[in-house]
C-alpha cells in the first residue's frame, strides 16, 4: 500500500526547493539533516515553520525537503514556499488562510544584473573632474 504524500515545489531568489509532506509527527528534514543542523538561525526556522503554523498542522506532517542554490534567507523561503503550496494539496479548504498570511506568493524579488561601463548592477566608476 502506497504512503500518503503531497508534494510542491518552492523557490526564492535562485533557491529551489522540492517538499514533500508525509503524515507524521513533524519532523522537518533539510538535505538529509534535522532542521536545527541545517538551518542555523531560529528566526529562519520561524519562516520555514510560518505555513503550518498558520493553517495550525505544526505536528501532523514530516516535511522532507530537497534544496538547493542560494543561501539561508533563499533556501528558508524556499521551503516556506513549498510547505504551503504542498499544505495546498493536502487540503483546498486552506487556500484562503495561506493565501492570506501571503504564503502562496512566489517572491519576485531577484538579483539585478551586473550592466557594461559599471562595477555593479547600479555602481559606477568613481568620478573625477580632473
Amino acid at each position: 500500500m502506497a504512503q500518503v504524500q503531497y508534494i510542491g515545489t518552492g523557490r526564492r531568489k535562485s533557491s529551489v526547493a522540492r517538499v514533500r509532506l508525509v503524515p507524521g509527527d513533524g519532523k522537518v528534514i533539510i538535505n538529509g539533516r534535522e532542521m536545527v543542523d541545517y538551518i542555523p538561525f531560529a528566526a529562519l526556522r520561524e519562516v520555514v515553520n510560518q505555513p503550518l503554523v498558520a493553517t495550525e498542522t505544526l505536528g501532523s506532517y514530516d516535511v522532507l525537503v530537497n534544496v538547493s542554490g542560494g543561501g539561508y534567507t533563499g533556501q528558508a523561503g524556499a521551503i516556506r514556499h513549498g510547505i504551503a503550496r504542498a499544505l495546498l494539496q493536502a487540503d483546498p479548504e486552506f487556500r484562503t488562510t495561506l493565501k492570506r498570511a501571503g504564503l502562496l506568493t512566489r517572491d519576485p524579488r531577484m538579483k539585478e544584473r551586473k550592466k557594461y561601463g559599471l562595477k555593479g548592477a547600479r555602481r559606477a566608476p568613481q568620478f573625477s573632474k580632473r
